[in-house]
């Protein structure tokens, strides 16, 4: 479904220059699960911002289906990234000034098919186990029900890639396993799911697990059944 080919990522700032991806190539199958993990500063994070299209390569290609994100200009990556992508941080990314239902209801904003928007809304939430919560605000639920909450936002408009950075960084054990739980059940159901974990045990859950070091892609293993 989505190609990498030979790509990099370089920052210059006061005359020196940094590579934070070092000539990636990568191929992502729908239906996958993929975790990639690595040390602080090993480029994870821009891998996933560059299949977000939030960050551009400095050099190589990437192609989503047929076509090659690098020949859009920024007014239709946002279109592309509105109806093509879900997103979920580490940090939930919720507005405070909404209400639950708000916040999920905002996966569906720059969609222009987005018809009978509170049924998706409330069927993400009930996906989720957070529906009861849909006129809470996000400081009346806990973190695991925010990151749920995050959760039914990215998949409310049925993205064909969900990208998850750090899901459970932020959260205990117990909601740490339920939020993956999620994750593996939305897999199962076929949804193509890339995520940067720093937990070995979570990267386990994952169909494929891919090691980088250095901005480069060390190591890539099929997960043993």
């Amino acid at each position: 479904m989505i190609r990498l080919e030979n790509i990099e990522r370089r920052y210059i700032s006061d005359e020196v220059e940094t590579t934070a991806l070092d000539r990636i190539d990568l191929a992502v199958e729908a239906g996958e699960f993929v975790a990639i993990m690595g040390p602080s500063g090993c480029g994870k994070s821009t891998l996933l911002n560059t299949l977000g299209t939030v960050d551009r390569p400095s050099a190589g290609r990437y192609l989503f289906g047929d076509r090659d994100l690098a020949a859009l200009d920024e007014r239709a990556l946002a279109r592309f990234r509105a109806e093509n992508l879900g997103f979920v941080f580490q940090s939930f990314n919720l507005i405070d000034e909404l209400t639950i239902e708000e916040n999920v209801a905002l996966g569906l904003a720059y969609r222009r098919d987005a018809t009978d928007r509170r049924a998706r809304v409330r069927a993400a939430m009930d996906k989720v186990g957070i529906a009861h919560r849909a006129r809470h605000f996000p400081h009346q639920l806990s973190g695991g029900q925010q990151q749920r909450a995050a959760i039914a936002r990215a998949i409310v408009g049925e993205p064909r890639l969900i990208l998850a950075d750090e899901p459970t960084g932020n959260l205990d054990t117990a909601n740490g396993e339920q939020v993956m739980k999620i994750l593996t059940g939305l897999n199962d159901e076929g949804a193509t799911i890339v995520m940067v974990t720093h937990s070995p045990s979570h990267a386990d859950m994952a169909k494929r697990r891919i090691d980088m070091l250095d901005g480069r892609i060390i190591a890539s293993a099929a997960r043993r059944h």
